[in-house]
């Protein structure tokens, strides 16, 4: 019989307040049950916030090097069990071990980096106006934060929020996505064994149109991060506006992989398989476009495809494994009505496009396509797939494929291969994504950078890197007058 997990509240592993539970399955064999998690709902929210207050009231008094220590010791954790969260990973998500590794390794990245912050969470000293008074800032915790996070990196994503929100201070709600709650269990109880106080991490599964709504909902959670579909992001914002929310927001991308006619074609092409099939393209990050100029147009296609049809389709614990399977059935159904979409708009389909049977026909598995001919402004170039299926465009110059990469609503990620060093440098001018990389796919992010994009793909708001911390923190201006008088800024300093 499978194991029935709990929620962490109020310091106590506890059924949902419902009593009901949804199974997690392998999505590379269906019929493996992972095991049953809570179907949690708007009562269990409240009990979180409850406990989520009493840990913020602690927490906050930590001083910030002390929390860096805990975060450290969950850094040291991780690494002890690095392998064991990486099969438990594939298991329950789906992708390939060695994808699983890199996205434990995120986390540990991202521990050691926080632990840091604690010694560096910076304000500012300057000069007042006025005499015999001392002018400075400082960062200060906001309150408890929700976090909710999705299925592709079911460890990654949930550290880049939690760690930082911890680091300053914050008390943490999460709910991680219910494709993939094992792995934020695993992570909840490293928390716990690394020393964290009870009450300042609360873990409630359950559906996003139930315990995420609550949790943007109630009004006693001040900040959420959100990591999901541009679609819900915005239901999200208008809530978070009218109650005003500090809201961070990462959504959907479009990203294009621009090889100019200079490339590096062996690079290029390493680099396409990489960005269009890990994850199955599952990544909001994912290279969905390539753009090729017309003089390497159709010697490059030829080793693309031939390329993508010797890639190995399998459970993502196998050791030959390159692609593991959609997250469930509802993705697949969605990248199989795409390329229909694809074959509607007169796009060519050259390789991929169907479910292979056999062995995997007990997983969500679907072959690596990719379409020839796609025209820019087309559904399968402009919309967000979340699927291991590539659209070609043909292009004659670099000025078009700045356009064709810039037409799309999202802006997230986008790269350039090119040996010419002058228009590497145009690509990071000209390309209206937050991430471009040069000579290497539209993935690869790294820990200790800011994450994010521009347009549909966020509010400006950045994961990672530096600026996460002033997310989760409040600038604090204090004034000490050492006078022994009245002074009145700006009234006293300047004639009128």
């Amino acid at each position: 019989m499978a194991k029935s997990f709990r929620n962490f509240i109020g310091g106590e592993w506890v059924a949902p307040a419902g009593g009901a539970f949804l199974e997690n399955r392998n999505p590379a064999d269906t019929g493996d049950l992972i095991g049953r998690f809570p179907d949690s709902d708007a009562r269990d929210v409240t009990r979180a916030v409850r406990s989520a207050k009493r840990g913020f009231a602690a927490w906050s008094n930590t001083p910030a090097p002390q929390r860096g220590d805990v975060l450290r010791r969950v850094g040291d954790l991780m690494v002890e069990r690095k392998e064991a969260i990486a099969d438990a990973m594939s298991r329950e998500m789906g992708k390939v071990l060695a994808e699983t590794r890199g996205d434990v390794q995120e986390g540990i990245d991202t521990a050691y980096y926080a632990a840091g912050e604690g010694r560096r969470l910076f304000g500012r000293t300057v000069p007042s106006e006025l005499g015999a008074k001392w002018a400075m800032s400082w960062r200060r915790p906001i309150g408890v934060v929700g976090l909710i996070t999705p299925f592709n990196f079911p460890m990654a994503i949930p550290t880049w929020k939690m760690f930082p929100a911890l680091l300053c201070g914050n008390s943490v709600i999460i709910k991680p996505s219910e494709d993939v709650p094992h792995t934020v269990h695993l992570l909840v109880e490293i928390l716990l064994e690394a020393g964290l106080p009870p009450d300042a991490v609360q873990l409630v599964h359950g559906r996003g149109e139930t315990v995420g709504k609550a949790l943007v909902e109630h009004p006693e959670v001040p900040v959420i991060s959100f990591t999901g579909s541009t679609a819900t992001g915005a239901i999200i914002g208008e809530t978070c506006g009218r109650m005003h929310k500090r809201l961070s927001l990462e959504m959907g991308g479009k990203n294009a992989m621009i090889v100019m006619d200079d490339a590096d074609l062996d690079l290029a092409l390493e680099g396409v398989l990489w960005g269009a099939f890990g994850t199955t393209g599952q990544r909001c990050t994912a290279t969905s476009r390539l753009i090729l100029h017309r003089k390497v147009h159709d010697r490059f296609l030829r080793r693309l495809v031939e390329a993508a049809e010797g890639l190995r389709l399998g459970d993502g614990r196998a050791e030959r494994t390159d692609v593991g399977p959609l997250i469930h059935e509802a993705s697949r159904a969605n990248v199989e009505r795409y390329v229909e979409i694809g074959r509607e708009e007169g796009a060519e389909l050259l390789t991929g496009g169907k479910a292979p049977g056999g062995r995997l026909a007990a997983g969500w598995f679907y072959r690596p396509t990719v379409f020839a001919g796609v025209r820019a402004g087309n559904r399968l170039e402009q919309e967000e797939i979340f699927g291991p299926v590539l659209s070609v465009i043909r292009v004659g110059s670099f000025d078009e494929a700045v356009r064709v990469n810039n037409g799309v609503r999202y802006g997230l990620s986008s790269s350039v291969y090119t040996r010419d060093v002058n228009l590497a440098f145009r690509a990071l001018q000209a390309l209206d994504n937050g991430i471009t990389y040069i000579n290497a796919p539209t993935i690869g992010a790294e820990a200790h950078l800011p994450f994010g994009g521009v347009k549909a793909t966020g509010n400006g708001h950045r994961e990672g890197g530096w600026g996460v911390y002033e997310f989760y923190s409040e600038t604090k201006v204090g004034y000490v007058d050492y006078s022994g008088r009245l002074q009145r800024a700006q009234i006293d300093t300047y004639d009128v």
